[in-house]
């Protein structure tokens, strides 16, 4: 039987083998997720979301208002690979290691979503643009697309260690461990006050959520694929 797990020594991070194909730990490229699991089933059934607001049409997740939508489940190291697509102004998140859905900001980690291309946006702080850790760690650079055009994230989560792949390129990588403070970034620059709680404190392990029409504008989903690691 092959191992699952093997260690790239000469590299510097995983390699994960199955299903005829190989994804580094983090992946330096978008996987091939044709052989992971799908995060939601068809129908939402193993969600948590609030009834009414989040529907699915032809594939395509979407809310009406600005609820989360979670998976039931509790994940701990894992790969979330999904699409994403914009409108004008849009505000959204992918969020991970959330140990309180009902009081999910300060408990979680939040992968932003934004339309960098809208004027409110653009003009944002590093930390609320799309790509960034939403609040502590901007984005080494700007990679999301114009509104009505579909994206690409693959976010890895391996303990306090996360990576953001947007549309091919490595544009966030966090190491919570630094950020002892719930105030100040390990920069210097503040956290907003909403984010209380000092990232090297959160538990490395939680529901995966995505946030809903935030301020108006909507948000879009699809392709939404999970592998877990070790």
């Amino acid at each position: 039987m092959k191992k699952v797990l093997l260690v790239a020594v000469c590299l510097g991070f995983l390699v994960l083998q199955g299903c005829g194909s190989k994804v580094s730990v983090p992946p330096m490229s978008h996987p091939d997720t044709s052989g992971w699991q799908n995060l939601f089933a068809a129908d939402l059934s193993d969600a948590i979301y609030p009834e009414g607001i989040w529907t699915v049409s032809d594939g395509v997740l979407t809310a009406s208002e600005d609820q989360c939508i979670w998976s039931k489940k509790d994940y701990n190291n894992f790969i979330v690979d999904l699409e994403f697509k914009t409108a004008d102004g849009t505000n959204s998140g992918v969020i991970v290691y959330c140990t309180d859905t009902k009081n999910w900001i300060p408990n979680s980690v939040e992968v932003q979503i934004a339309d960098d291309f809208s004027e409110k946006w653009a003009k944002a702080d590093k930390t609320w643009q799309c790509g960034a850790i939403f609040g502590h760690l901007g984005a080494k650079k700007s990679a999301v697309k114009k509104p009505g055009q579909w994206n690409r994230y693959t976010v890895t989560c391996k303990d306090k260690m996360i990576y953001v792949l947007l549309n091919g390129e490595m544009v966030t990588e966090m190491d919570m461990a630094l950020w002892t403070s719930g105030k100040k970034n390990p920069d210097g620059t503040d956290i907003p006050s909403w984010l209380s709680n000092a990232f090297a404190t959160l538990p490395t392990h939680g529901h995966i959520g995505f946030q809903g029409k935030h301020a108006g504008a909507p948000i879009y989903f699809r392709n939404i694929k999970i592998m877990e690691i070790e």
